[in-house]
């Protein structure tokens, strides 16, 4: 392999991992200060990119269909979380993986009714479709770039959020010790509610910005949702900096093993799994 080729491929798996790292946060949020253990985050995945090409389509802009898609998606994690997710918070986790088990075949077939079965592509903004030429025959599209910087600048975002404002720290206290927390006088509910939608919203804007890149099709979400459960588990679950770590380690093995070793690519990242489990059964970084 030569430089070129290595920093595509170096590349590649950066812009991967931000993007799983997108779908993990939230899904490591839910579970780590919730409790609940949601099968259906993958739905979220598959919900944004439709509406990344359905608003799209009808805005004439991919920004402004993410935007308006963001938003929407936020609102729908407080609806479900009103509806149906605050009454599981102390049922047994069985419970909780049947409800949303049963709400991921309810999501394909709301998306098959509004949105049909066919495959749709998304185009990629004018403004970002160029690419930086590496070599005489290699180049590097600029919408990847866009993606893992959009990611870059979610992830710092979060970051702030988590660790350095009043809420993030109402957050961490709910985690640490929900009913000690709520004694305080913390709004334990609203947290709650709070934590679903941003991981709502995540997942959703993770599949808008990956729609271009990846095409718009039925069932896409349960494809990223095993690799978003082995990112939580490798780096701790409810550490939202264990999930930044992880996916990008498991981008880097995902992309690099489908070049260098393709008869063992499928099972590459469960192996890391499996030795990081090994090592240190709780993950790399506790809640």
């Amino acid at each position: 392999m030569d430089l070129a080729n290595f920093l595509i491929q170096l590349l590649n798996s950066l812009q991967y991992g931000l993007l799983l790292f997108m779908l993990a946060a939230g899904l490591t949020l839910i579970f780590g200060i919730m409790g609940v253990v949601n099968l259906a985050h993958g739905s979220f995945y598959m919900l944004g990119a439709y509406l990344a090409w359905s608003l799209s389509t009808q805005l004439n802009s991919l920004a402004l269909a993410i935007v308006v898609g963001a938003v929407l998606s936020v609102l729908l994690g407080l609806a479900l979380e009103w509806l149906l997710f605050r009454h599981f918070y102390h049922r047994d986790h069985l419970d909780q993986v049947l409800l949303t088990f049963g709400l991921i075949y309810v999501f394909e077939e709301v998306r098959s009714l509004l949105w049909g079965d066919d495959v749709h592509g998304v185009n990629v903004p004018p403004a970002l479709d160029w690419s930086i030429p590496l070599t005489d025959t290699l180049s590097y599209p600029g919408y990847r770039l866009f993606m893992s910087g959009l990611c870059l600048l979610l992830a710092g975002g979060l970051y702030l959020l988590i660790s350095r404002t009043r809420l993030g720290m109402k957050i961490r206290a709910g985690a640490f010790n929900r009913d000690m927390a709520e004694s305080l006088g913390i709004n334990i509910k609203l947290i709650h509610a709070t934590v679903f939608a941003l991981g709502v919203g995540l997942a959703s804007v993770a599949g808008m910005i990956a729609a271009p890149i990846a095409s718009v099709y039925p069932n896409m979400g349960s494809q990223v949702l095993i690799m978003c459960f082995v990112v939580v588990v490798i780096g701790g679950i409810g550490s939202v900096r264990g999930a930044l770590i992880s996916a990008l380690l498991v981008g880097l093995v995902d992309t690099f093993g489908k070049v260098l070793l393709p008869q063992a690519s499928g099972m590459l990242v469960y192996m890391l799994m499996a030795a990081v489990l090994l090592w240190k059964p709780e993950g790399l970084f506790k809640q």
